[in-house]
C-alpha cells in the first residue's frame, strides 16, 4: 500500500482526511518522527551514525557523500531522493510526502523548511492536503532560515537568501531573496574555482 500512496502523492493527488491513504501517512509518519526524536535526543551522533539513521528511515541506499547534522526532522521520510555530495546543516526541517528530489553538490543551511504540502483553502476543506514535489538541481545552497514551498524547483547553480520564502521556480544561476522571494541578482561565473 505504500507504492499506492506514493504513487498518489507524486501525482499531485489531493489526499482526504480520514482515507485509508491519509492514515497509513500517518503511521508512516509518526514512525519517522519518533525514530528520529530518538537519535535528535540521543546525544551527539557523528555523520555516519546519522546516514545510517537517516538511510534507515528513507529505506535505500543515499550516497556516502550526503552529511547531515542533527537535530534532523523529516515529516514522512519516504520520499527524498539525495545526489552526491548534499550537506545539511541543523536543524533542517524536510515535509517530504509531496517529494523531495535533491541534486549534487547541494548545501541546505541551518533552519531551512521544504514544505511540499498545502492545506485547502477553503474552511470546510481545511483537511485536505495538497502535495507538489521541490526540485533542486545541482550546485544549490540554500540559506539559513529559508522556507521552500511545494511544488518549487531551484535552478542549477542558484542561490537562496537567508531568510527568504520560496514560492515560484527560481532560474539557473539566480540569487533570490524576500518574502517572497525574487530574483535580486545573476550569478555570471558558473565554472567552478573562477574568482
Amino acid at each position: 500500500m505504500l507504492t499506492e500512496l506514493l504513487e498518489h502523492l507524486n501525482a499531485g493527488k489531493a489526499l482526504l482526511p480520514g482515507s485509508d491513504l491519509s492514515k497509513l501517512m500517518n503511521e508512516i509518519s509518526s514512525d519517522t518522527r519518533k525514530r528520529l526524536g530518538q537519535a535528535n535526543t540521543a546525544g551527539y551522533l557523528n555523520e555516519d551514525e546519522m546516514h545510517e539513521i537517516v538511510q534507515g528511515i528513507l529505506n535505500y541506499d543515499i550516497p556516502k557523500s550526503v552529511s547531515i547534522w542533527q537535530p534532523f526532522y523529516m515529516d514522512f521520510g519516504r520520499n527524498i531522493r539525495f545526489g552526491e555530495n548534499v550537506f545539511i546543516n541543523a536543524n533542517v526541517h524536510m515535509q517530504d510526502q509531496g517529494g523531495i528530489q535533491i541534486g549534487n553538490n547541494v548545501l541546505i543551511g541551518h533552519q531551512v523548511v521544504l514544505a511540499t504540502l498545502d492545506h485547502d483553502l477553503l474552511p470546510a476543506d481545511r483537511g485536505v492536503l495538497h502535495p507538489a514535489k521541490i526540485v533542486i538541481e545541482d550546485d544549490v545552497w540554500i540559506g539559513s532560515n529559508a522556507t521552500i514551498t511545494k511544488g518549487v524547483t531551484i535552478g542549477q547553480g542558484s542561490v537562496i537568501a537567508a531568510g527568504s520564502v520560496v514560492t515560484k521556480d527560481v532560474p539557473p544561476l539566480s540569487i533570490v531573496g524576500g518574502v517572497p522571494a525574487k530574483v535580486i541578482n545573476k550569478i555570471n561565473k558558473p565554472k567552478r574555482g573562477i574568482i
